[in-house]
C-alpha cells in the first residue's frame, strides 16, 4: 500500500514543484498522523484489552466477558507512556534509518497503513501497527529504488520479528514460574 500511495501521488503532482509539494503534504500530515494514532488504538489497544479481560473472566474477577472501564483506562494510559516513552526511537529507525521519509511519503506511509489497520479492524482481523507501518515504510522506499531502503536495518527489524514471540514465551514461563506459588496454582 506505501508502494500505491506514492507512486500515485508522484503521477498526480509529478507537474508541481518538489518544495510546494512537499510544504502541502507537511500540513496534510497533521491529519494522517491523527488518523494513524487513532487506527492505532483500534489495533493494538484491543488485543491487550482482550487478553486482560481474559484473564479477569478465567481467574473469577469478572462475571461475564465485558472489559471494564479501568482495563480500557490502563490500556490507553500503558499505550501512551509506552508510544512516548519508546516512540521517538522507533521512529528514528524506521522513518530516517531504514528509509529516508520526506512529507509526501511520510503521508503516504500514514495513509498506507491507517487504510490496512482500518480495513482490518472493520472486519476484526488483528493487525500489528508496527509491521503494518514497517511494511508500509518498506513499500516507500521500494517506489525508489532498491537501494533507498537500508537492507541492514531491515534485517535487524526482522530479527526482531522473528525472536518476539519466543522471547516473550520465555517470559511468560519465568512470570508463571515465580508467581504461581503466590496464587495457589
Amino acid at each position: 500500500m506505501g508502494f500505491f500511495f506514492v507512486v500515485l501521488f508522484s503521477n498526480t503532482f509529478k507537474q508541481h514543484s518538489p518544495a510546494g509539494i512537499n510544504r502541502n503534504f507537511r500540513r496534510m500530515q497533521v491529519l494522517s498522523a491523527s488518523l494513524m494514532a487513532f487506527s492505532h488504538g483500534t489495533a493494538d489497544a484491543q488485543k491487550s484489552m482482550g487478553v486482560i479481560t481474559m484473564a479477569l473472566l478465567s481467574y473469577g474477577m469478572i462475571p461475564t466477558f465485558e472489559v471494564p472501564m479501568w482495563v480500557k483506562m490502563a490500556c490507553a494510559i500503558a499505550m501512551a507512556c509506552g508510544t512516548a516513552a519508546g516512540g521517538w526511537r522507533i521512529i528514528k529507525t524506521v522513518g530516517r534509518d531504514f528509509v529516508k521519509l520526506q512529507p509526501m511519503t511520510g503521508f503516504s506511509v500514514d495513509s498506507a497503513a491507517t487504510s490496512v489497520i482500518f480495513g482490518a479492524s472493520l472486519f476484526g482481523l488483528p493487525t500489528s501497527t508496527t509491521h503494518v507501518v514497517t511494511s508500509s515504510i518498506l513499500g516507500v522506499g521500494l517506489s525508489k529504488r532498491l537501494t533507498a531502503v537500508n537492507w541492514k536495518v531491515a534485517g535487524r527489524i526482522l530479527i526482531a520479528w522473528v525472536l518476539t514471540i519466543p522471547a516473550a514465551g520465555i517470559m511468560s514461563a519465568m512470570v508463571y514460574l515465580i508467581f504461581s506459588p503466590f496464587l495457589g496454582q
